[in-house]
């Protein structure tokens, strides 16, 4: 068994935008920022994941990191490959010798085009996969939050990830209606950069921007218990003379309205295509976040506010996504039907 196991290798790969999560034999093997550091003199790559994270924004001219997803979907198709081989080779990094012929179950945006999707097939065949199987992400957080995804009964998924929100109602193993829009984490960052820019001329770049988020980021302009201000520092932009200026998250939330005000309007549109049976049972269930952008401090209870249906954040919702990928690959016969 040990051998013909390491001969078939099985691994089910979270692709996102901002971190690639892979899961092999029901454990978190990798959970990488999606990034690539190349040395621009002879492409080769130079460091994958959280290495590449650290060099970015701070390279020289013969060092380019890059970020292969854009909302999504693979905007960069030689980065990508690489990175997928990379980080494949992370699980096993001894495995010089041999590479095993690989069945890969990777989840995709639900509002993938025919060209996306099969940009995704052709990095992961390249990177070393022989079976590559797709799955749409909400369908893959609603078996990864442990939704009973074939029950004659509706449930709705949220995913905010790093370039797209994902919002669909699920019943009887299908995606009954579903919306993809490109307001995310990252959409989120470029927010704060613009605010901070505006509100304060501080110039500041996406890692601060990010570490903004993560440490002040809120939905709410007051919380039960809010985090301490954080203290950014930079150029300013008139002078270019170093200032520190603290951020409240007061001001985060006021500066994410806009973004989060249209994830709102997309669950809407989405709610108003529901039939109504199926609205009856999310009504009664409540409507399930999962992605990094569930972390978001006061979201659940917003929203829940807002639209008047309990919102539930899902357990680990960063790793949602990849859990159900992983489900997912080992029924894979059961499963066939999510699986394109």
């Amino acid at each position: 068994m040990g051998l013909f196991s390491f001969f078939n290798q099985e691994i089910a790969i979270d692709l996102g935008t901002a971190n690639t999560i892979i899961i092999h034999n029901d454990k978190v093997v990798v959970d990488e920022p999606s990034i690539v550091a190349i040395d621009m003199s002879n492409g080769n790559v130079l460091a994958i994941g959280e290495r590449a994270r650290q060099m970015h924004g701070k390279t020289h001219q013969n060092i380019k990191t890059i970020r292969p997803l854009r909302d999504g979907v693979i905007a960069d198709f030689d980065a990508a490959e690489k990175m997928i081989r990379g980080m494949i080779k992370m699980i096993n990094p001894n495995q010089r010798w041999f590479n095993p012929s690989l069945r890969m179950v990777v989840c995709i945006p639900s509002g993938s085009t025919e060209v996306e999707i099969r940009a995704v097939r052709d990095s992961s065949e390249h990177a070393g996969g022989r079976d590559v199987y797709m799955i749409y992400e909400p369908m893959a957080a609603a078996i990864g939050i442990g939704i009973d995804v074939e029950a004659p009964a509706g449930s709705m998924v949220v995913d905010i990830g790093g370039g797209t929100t994902e919002i669909a109602v699920i019943a009887l193993g299908g995606i009954v209606c579903n919306q993809s829009i490109r307001i995310a984490g990252d959409g989120f960052t470029a927010d704060i950069q613009a605010y901070m820019r505006h509100q304060h001329n501080i110039k500041i770049g996406e890692r601060t921007a990010e570490e903004i988020k993560l440490g002040v980021g809120s939905a709410l302009p007051d919380l039960d218990n809010p985090p301490p201000d954080f203290h950014a520092r930079g150029p300013n932009l008139m002078t270019a003379l170093p200032i520190e200026v603290p951020v409240s998250y007061q001001e985060i939330s006021h500066c994410l309205d806009k973004s989060l005000s249209k994830i709102e309007s997309a669950i809407l549109a989405v709610l108003e295509q529901t039939p109504p049976e199926l609205y009856a049972d999310i009504v009664k269930e409540g409507i399930y976040l999962a992605g990094g952008g569930a972390l978001l401090r006061g979201l659940d209870k917003r929203l829940t506010d807002k639209i008047n249906i309990p919102f539930h954040v899902a357990e680990d919702p960063l790793h949602a996504v990849a859990r159900g990928t992983g489900i997912a690959l080992k029924k894979v016969n059961e499963f066939s039907f999510l699986l394109r």
